[in-house]
């Protein structure tokens, strides 16, 4: 005999929703303090040695992060990650097929506050990615500091994650059966400082080290923009030269990370919160662009592969920012 269920009522799907977006938010914000806490916390009662076992496996796996990460896919497949995308929504598209004997590098702009179109759409299976690029294994690159916090580090590179850094890069860019995808976001935390509703900054002018490691693996870049990825939270005004904006510089120097003052709704109200606005994201990846291999190209080299770069994204920009409701005298902004 079939058994079915009745399908969720309307008010519930909503409080799933909103509270799978809590639980990201707060993942991300309180979880690491939380992880720390309970870490050292341990070791002053009687379940000591679960630090201690602990604390030996992080120096054995230490170089983990770095190695590739450790993705568990019933974890990409959480239930909680498809009400996360409903509660927006968001939504992957491609423009291109990729060719899973190849290797590529994406690079994802804009970074938005908490850069919830990168984390769902590489860190999950919620939007489909592996439907849509069969063959294909994504990682996303993050700060390596999280990954030094024990616990945590184990949390995020069970969807995909893996540490910041050119040892780390190289190790996904350099096999050589392919299947490989390695999306950066190239504008990192200082370009989280410019996301609110209608900004189309990108810091990307001077930002060429990722042009420079597709050339040395002669791995074809491939250009994202996430349309709607700004539009999810509000930010105090800090623009350059003002005293937030000169403090939040100097913590992001001395801690690595930014610190946006954002806000948006709250849980049961929504005038005022933390949690994002329900506001749709796309995230649009394109074609990907050739690069030739070359171990030590020139910075003229570098400089011709990035304007193709910049190019490439403007017009997957213009193509698409009709969908969306952007106005079309809205133009990206390189700085």
């Amino acid at each position: 005999m079939k058994v079915e269920f009745a399908p969720l009522s309307v008010p519930l799907q909503r409080r799933l929703q909103t509270a799978s977006v809590v639980q990201w938010v707060f993942s991300f914000l309180g979880l690491a303090q939380c992880c720390t806490a309970a870490f050292i916390a341990l070791f002053f009662t009687r379940f000591w040695l679960v630090s201690a076992l602990y604390a030996a496996w992080w120096f054995i796996d230490r170089e983990k992060p770095r190695k590739g990460g450790r993705r568990i896919h019933v974890l990409r497949n959480c239930i909680v990650w498809r009400y996360m995308r409903d509660y927006f929504p968001i939504t992957l598209m491609k423009t291109a097929e990729l060719d899973p004997r190849q290797n590529y590098l994406v690079g994802f702009h804009p970074h938005g506050v908490l850069a919830a179109g990168a984390f769902l759409n590489f860190c999950t299976e919620a939007s489909g990615f592996s439907l849509l690029f069969p063959g294909i294994t994504p990682h996303l690159m993050m700060l390596s500091l999280w990954f030094r916090i024990p616990f945590f580090r184990d949390y995020v590179m069970s969807g995909g994650l893996i540490a910041s850094d050119k040892e780390s890069a190289s190790y996904v860019l350099q096999k050589p059966e392919g299947g490989n995808l390695l999306a950066i976001i190239v504008g990192g935390a200082q370009e989280a400082l410019d996301a609110r509703p209608g900004s189309f900054t990108l810091l990307l002018k001077n930002r060429k080290g990722f042009v420079r490691l597709a050339i040395q693996h002669g791995t074809p870049l491939v250009p994202a923009f996430s349309f709607g990825e700004n539009d999810l939270f509000d930010q105090v005004k800090n623009p350059k030269g003002s005293w937030l904006r000169r403090i939040q510089h100097w913590l992001q120097q001395i801690m690595g990370i930014s610190l946006p003052l954002f806000h948006a709704r709250g849980i049961f109200q929504y005038s005022f919160g933390l949690i994002p606005y329900r506001r749709p994201i796309c995230t649009v990846v394109g074609k990907p662009i050739p690069v030739q291999k070359k171990h030590r190209p020139s910075e003229e080299e570098v400089d011709q592969v990035h304007q193709k770069y910049l190019n490439e994204l403007s017009k997957l920009f213009e193509q698409h920012k009709a969908k969306y409701n952007i106005p079309e005298d809205s133009h990206l902004e390189f700085i």
